[in-house]
């Protein structure tokens, strides 16, 4: 087909390589529309920047939701359900290809697009690092120029026909959102599915980060949005810890408490995720931090601290019997260095009688008493071979082996605030409200 300008946009031409079925989409804001792409440089060899074919799955782009690339959202609104067409675009369109790209190409290798981005304007970001760690998309950002997208639409869908991502809301749908995620997740904790619950925590605090990206930190309205964070990660933490995700209550109750040094629970939480991989000094240390910060807590930490003392002698006598044999040299070599000694004895009374031998004098007596001799250095040796059998035995896994591998005792938090001990994968704690 021959080109064409397109709905009288300057800079942009469109080719059909095959047609679609139905009428043109009428989009409209929070519509989805869905496609593949492939992203070719204006030269002779066509050189390919990007495929979505590579990665496995179409592109997604949410209408009126600020796409940074906004021609892409023209180009699509030209074309009907499963048609293909090639689009030439002028440099004054493609200057903000290569930040999107970069996103895009994150999100495909599972790392955050976002990492490292200061709180400013996309064009900032792009400018304030002058490389996208991609050798390719820096030489587009250095010399904008003209780029040719093929795409193939999919589908376009009405903002009330498909279930919206975090991203995809506005403000006021995902301070909505919040509480709705939060109260299916403590669902979800009493039915004991620890894992789809934290997965609810975890959407509800991606929610409210998302929206403290805009807000001045310590406000007034970064702290009211951190205020509803805080038992989301709490109870996110204490789901990790009945999974027995350990290094990751770690690393988000640091997190937490670098901002909030003085958050009882979560020092708890750490400490018992630091008991559970035999990081004695650390989680003793949490565990008196808890009963410092709140004294209404400090029978629970005499428990655990017991408990941890108990575990951690149990683990030390354990280690002492795994190892008490170990620099012991096996019972075979200890017989053969008894043969070697006894060789080198009698080759030493060889040559003593060789040369008496030769001065006509022969002592019986004494090489009787030199037999003597190495008859009682073999006992020594007997009583050696003896001790290094016992020695293997002690080798071998003791009963209580498995011991670091048991379950850790988990929170149990009731409604009205008070506090029990259980066991790991058989509590009954109640996330916070």
């Amino acid at each position: 087909m021959e080109e064409t300008y397109l709905l009288n946009v300057e800079g942009v031409k469109k080719k059909i390589l095959h047609g679609g079925q139905g009428e043109l989409p009428k989009l409209q804001d929070g519509s989805k529309i869905t496609f593949h792409f492939q992203t070719l440089k204006d030269n002779f060899e066509r050189t390919v920047i990007d495929d979505s074919r590579e990665a496995g799955i179409p592109m997604e782009i949410i209408v009126g939701k600020m796409f940074k690339l906004e021609i892409w959202e023209t180009l699509l609104s030209s074309m009907r359900a499963g048609e293909v067409a090639e689009f030439w675009c002028d440099a004054i369109h493609t200057g903000m290809y290569a930040l999107v790209s970069r996103g895009m190409r994150r999100i495909a290798e599972g790392r955050d697009p976002l990492e490292g981005q200061k709180h400013r304007c996309g064009m900032g970001n792009m400018f304030d690092y002058h490389s996208t760690g991609y050798d390719d998309l820096d030489e587009l950002q250095r010399t904008p120029q003209p780029l040719i997208f093929i795409m193939e639409l999919f589908r376009v869908e009405e903002p009330s026909a498909y279930k919206r991502d975090t991203w995809a809301m506005s403000k006021e749908e995902k301070l909505a959102a919040v509480p709705v995620l939060h109260s299916e997740g403590n669902r979800l904790v009493l039915r004991k599915e620890f894992g789809q619950a934290a997965a609810k925590y975890q959407e509800a605090v991606i929610c409210l980060r998302n929206l403290q990206a805009k807000e001045k930190p310590w406000e007034d309205g970064w702290l009211k949005l951190e205020s509803l964070v805080t038992p989301l990660v709490l109870n996110y933490c204490q789901c990790q810890l009945e999974l027995g995700e350990y290094y990751e209550v770690l690393e988000h109750t640091t997190e937490l408490l670098q901002k909030h040094n003085d958050n009882a629970k979560a020092y708890f939480k750490r400490a018992k995720a630091h008991a559970a991989v035999w990081n004695e000094r650390e989680a003793r240390e949490d565990f008196l931090r808890v009963a410092h910060l709140d004294p209404s807590m400090a029978a629970a930490v005499k428990k655990e601290l017991k408990e941890l003392g108990e575990r951690m002698r149990k683990k030390h006598v354990e280690d002492r019997k795994r190892y008490q044999g170990l620099f012991q040299p096996p019972q075979g070599l200890q017989a053969s260095k008894r043969q070697e000694s006894g060789g080198v004895g009698n080759r030493a009374m060889l040559q003593e009688e060789v040369c008496q031998g030769e001065v006509g004098v022969l002592d019986t007596t004494g090489q009787a008493e030199q037999g003597a001799g190495t008859k009682e250095a073999e006992q020594p040796g007997a009583d050696q071979a003896e001790q290094g059998t016992l020695g293997a035995g002690c080798e071998e896994a003791a009963p209580g082996e498995a011991a670091q591998g048991q379950s850790v005792g988990v929170e149990v938090e009731s409604r009205d605030g008070t506090k029990q001990q259980g066991q790991q994968h058989h509590s009954t704690w109640l996330p916070e409200r």
